[in-house]
């Protein structure tokens, strides 16, 4: 029965990644391009290792840090005091870009039967930029950056049902030595997030214990935003559903398994975060508002899929794919990683390939050090 279980595990995934990969369009086919733009993308980009390595699928499993930005209801299944993470990814190092990283910050203190309480600081170093004006002449470099700071609650509804709130301030400097006009974006926005876990067993020759959860996050509900003090237009942020399952299978005492699988949809206007919309009629009009119908709101879901394998809590191997329909971006990459933990130490990295050759996104890296305090039962 156990090999039963992994195998079905295994071929879910690979039917999963199959599937995905029918939906490509052949080779050489013209593909009109629709994607969906937003302001301050990188309050979207996954910021560690854990979730990036199963193709960025978390909000079904988040239970430790770093659920914060996957679910921030997680926390409440936590029984752990406190814990803290460290992440930090070098990025676009294909496009030999040196000096653009992204650092992540984040904890949680765990109050009983009060809650639990998380945070997390965001930063994104976007390196050196030399600004020209419109003749070409040199007018200066600068250093942008962006940052977010997250603080949440998480409560433990019943025993099998939590929620969370997530207040998050954001700075966005992306263009101070571009022109007077230009201005730094300082806004705020919030998420709203739930977790259903719940226990059963496999009956056979010999029972195997599975949880099954189910995780959903609407993030960065917020106001739209310019960066320009000379125009009225305004940009969507990237408010985002996202919907997914796992299932955990406990194969004895020393291993465990877990499929999962999350759905993002951006609750932004089809024609993009520019559109000049009302914030809610955009939000709530997503749904429905795609030129060709239902076809094409169905391809502004992505997909993404994760395996992780641990061994006596000890040691993780990790892998996942994640799939992006070719006319709203059309990025697909398989991810692959590994952690290991002991005691209440953990390192963890991911790495990403593109599907795709000379993607800039190629051989990306994240890294992430974990520290979890002593249960509250042994207090």
């Amino acid at each position: 029965m156990r090999k039963a279980i992994i195998s079905l595990a295994c071929m879910g995934f690979m039917l999963a990644t199959q599937l995905a990969f029918a939906q490509t369009n052949p080779a050489g086919q013209d593909v009109s391009l629709k994607t969906i733009t937003t302001a301050v993308p990188f309050l979207m980009v996954a910021p560690d290792s854990r979730y990036g390595a199963m193709g960025e699928a978390g909000v079904a499993i988040a239970d430790d840090a770093n659920a914060t930005h996957w679910n921030a209801s997680g926390l409440a299944f936590t029984d752990q005091r406190m814990g803290f993470s460290m992440s930090y990814s070098p990025w676009l190092r294909a496009l030999n870009i040196p000096d653009i990283n992204l650092m992540y910050l984040s904890g949680y203190y765990n109050t009983g039967n009060s809650g639990v309480i998380g945070a997390s600081l965001r930063y994104f170093s976007l390196g050196e930029i030399t600004f020209t004006n419109e003749e070409g002449d040199f007018t200066g470099t600068d250093k942008p950056n962006e940052f977010a700071l997250d603080v949440a609650y998480a409560l433990k509804v019943s025993e099998v049902f939590s929620a969370a709130i997530t207040l998050r301030y954001f700075n966005s400097r992306l263009s101070s030595a571009g022109g007077v006009n230009d201005r730094f974006v300082n806004s705020a926005a919030g998420d709203v997030s739930f977790l259903y876990k719940k226990d059963f067993k496999i009956r056979g020759a010999q029972d195997i214990p599975v949880q099954f959860s189910s995780g959903l996050n609407i993030s960065n509900i917020g106001p739209k935003i310019s960066y320009s003090a000379a125009s009225q237009d305004r940009d969507f942020i990237p408010t985002n559903l996202r919907i997914g399952y796992a299932f955990k299978f406990f194969l004895d005492e020393y291993n465990s398994i877990t499929f999962t699988n999350d759905f993002n949809k951006l609750l932004v206007p089809s024609e993009g975060g520019g559109s000049d919309k009302p914030l809610l009629d955009g939000i709530f009009g997503s749904f429905g508002d795609a030129e060709d119908g239902f076809s094409e709101e169905l391809a502004e879901i992505n997909m993404s899929f994760g395996l992780e394998y641990w061994y006596q809590e000890l040691f993780a191997a990790r892998a996942g794919f994640f799939y992006e329909d070719p006319t709203k971006g059309n990025r697909k990459f398989i991810t692959l990683g590994a952690g290991v933990k002991y005691n209440v130490f953990g390192i963890h990295f991911a790495f990403l390939a593109p599907i795709e050759q000379n993607h800039p996104l190629q051989n990306t890296l994240r890294f992430t050090l974990t520290y979890d305090f002593e249960s509250i039962d042994n207090e």
